[in-house]
């Protein structure tokens, strides 16, 4: 894959510079510090040369007091051929008393011969001398010799005894050849650049690698959320990486998953809505043709003039539920409370499924009780009952019984409807409040309605500070009790009276 399309491109020549960087900053340190080290290592080498030929001529001065015979000549020779160094013996003035001009070596038989009235090496500086004085001299110098290049050097003061045995004071300086040092600066150098060179590149793999899972990454990102945007879900993001990139890709797909079921749910909606509305409207529609072309005798206009009101109540309770629920989650549903008469409200409200209930068969049971009266909103709580009328209905088994139990203690109005049928497993009670949940048609039941009557019924409850509960037995029947508060009921009252 080609990054340079990629918003990881910038990034990844970022990241090879810093590497570079790095690898050049580290290379210039270890190589300073080595060669560092290594020239150190020489210098302490070339200081225990130099002491070591001290002692040596130390010894042929205690017995000639001189530093030119043959003998010292000779060890000055040989100690410097094999040491490969250039040796300076200076007096307490500054005068060079040895050096490898005092003599000429024949380069045939290897024969000392001293040099006597030859130009004698230029005397020792007093600065050189204070220094001497001071302390020792162990130092790297690129001007010890200006036509030999840079020099390790070696210097001290001496103490040379003559033939009494008495002290007498001199200088020694000892110069190296940095040719070693150079090479191995050369050496290291040459060596970390070849393993920089490999590391970079090793970088350079495992970098391109990582960017180009990176951009691949992207580009699915990319690829799905585009078929997102289109409404198409069929695919989920997988992040190869762990940690936060791994945590988005699973939000994004929840989110994903959630649009998709929102999606679904509204198409279905949709469809319910149509089906919902359609039926009453059919069936206003289909009662007011029949009177006005005639088909309906006047002797009968009454009744399907109430059949006709029934539909408009129902499709009214029908469109309240839709329009409370947004009202609901915008929080401008607020309750008009007053005395209502709920035995009269329910009775009102299962006469709305007269035709229904006729058709299955289904026995009424418990609608004889007394006058019952509550402060509650009289439209929002018939649209509770109507609900669950509505549910109990749907689902109650042909020729069943539908029950209400009405009571009323010191603290709560209490509604119970109760149908007897299949009723519901723990995982429908679970979600039964659900919005736009409905049972499983798999197993039978009647699915058509909007899957808002029991969602908006628990809200309105909870808006009169009351509680709605389910309890059901499977195969047996399943029971809806809505409890409102006494107390609650009354403080809302007298607080929208006054």
């Amino acid at each position: 894959m080609d990054l340079k399309n990629t918003s990881y491109y910038k990034m990844y020549k970022y990241l090879m510079l810093v590497a570079a960087s790095v690898l050049l900053i580290i290379g210039l340190l270890m190589i300073t510090l080595s060669v560092l080290a290594y020239r150190n290592s020489k210098l302490d080498e070339l200081s225990s040369e130099g002491d070591l030929f001290v002692e040596c001529i130390d010894m042929h001065y205690s017995r000639t007091n001189s530093l030119t015979g043959q003998e010292v000549l000779e060890h000055h020779s040989d100690f410097s051929e094999e040491h490969n160094l250039l040796i300076y013996i200076y007096s307490r003035d500054g005068e060079c008393l040895l050096s490898p001009e005092h003599y000429s070596v024949d380069s045939q038989t290897g024969a000392i011969t001293p040099l006597y009235n030859e130009k004698k090496p230029k005397a020792l500086s007093e600065k050189k001398i204070k220094t001497l004085e001071d302390e020792k001299i162990l130092e790297y110098d690129k001007n010890a010799f200006s036509d030999s290049g840079a020099r390790l050097v070696y210097g001290r003061r001496i103490f040379l005894d003559d033939t009494n045995g008495k002290p007498v004071k001199m200088y020694a300086m000892i110069y190296g050849k940095s040719k070693a040092v150079n090479r191995f600066f050369v050496r290291i150098s040459l060596y970390y650049v070849i393993l920089a060179a490999i590391a970079l590149y090793v970088i350079y793999m495992l970098l391109g690698r990582l960017m180009r899972k990176c951009a691949a990454s992207e580009n699915n990102f990319h690829r799905i959320t585009q078929m997102y945007a289109r409404g198409d879900f069929s695919e989920k993001l997988v992040s190869e990486f762990d940690g936060k990139a791994k945590e988005i890709a699973e939000y994004i797909n929840a989110i994903a998953a959630d649009v998709e079921s929102g999606e679904e749910t509204s198409k279905t909606f949709i469809q319910n809505v149509s089906h919902e509305l359609r039926t009453p409207i059919t069936t206003v529609g289909g009662f007011v043709d029949g009177i006005l072309d005639g088909t309906v005798p006047k002797s009968r206009q009454n009744e399907y003039l109430v059949l006709v009101s029934k539909e408009i109540r129902r499709l009214k309770i029908l469109i309240s539920s839709m329009l409370n629920m947004t009202r609901y989650e915008s929080g401008t549903l607020v309750p008009n409370f007053k005395d209502t008469n709920l035995t009269e409200l329910v009775i009102q409200t299962v006469l709305m499924f007269e035709k229904r209930i006729e058709s299955k068969q289904i026995e009424i049971e418990g609608l004889d009780c007394g006058k019952l009266t509550a402060v509650v909103d009289a439209d929002l709580i018939q649209q509770v009952i109507y609900n669950l009328v509505d549910n109990a209905v749907k689902f109650v088994n042909e020729g069943g019984v539908i029950s209400f139990r009405f009571e009323k203690t010191s603290e709560w109005f209490e509604i119970a409807i109760r149908n007897t049928g299949e009723g519901l497993n723990n995982t429908e009670i679970q979600q039964v409040f659900d919005r736009f949940y409905k049972t499983d048609s798999t197993r039978g039941k009647d699915t058509t309605g909007l899957g808002l009557g029991l969602s908006i019924s628990r809200k309105i409850v909870h808006l009169h500070d009351g509680h709605i509960v389910v309890k059901s037995v499977c195969g047996e029947y399943t029971e809806f009790t809505v409890q409102l508060p006494l107390s609650g009921a009354k403080k809302r009252y007298n607080s929208t009276v006054s």
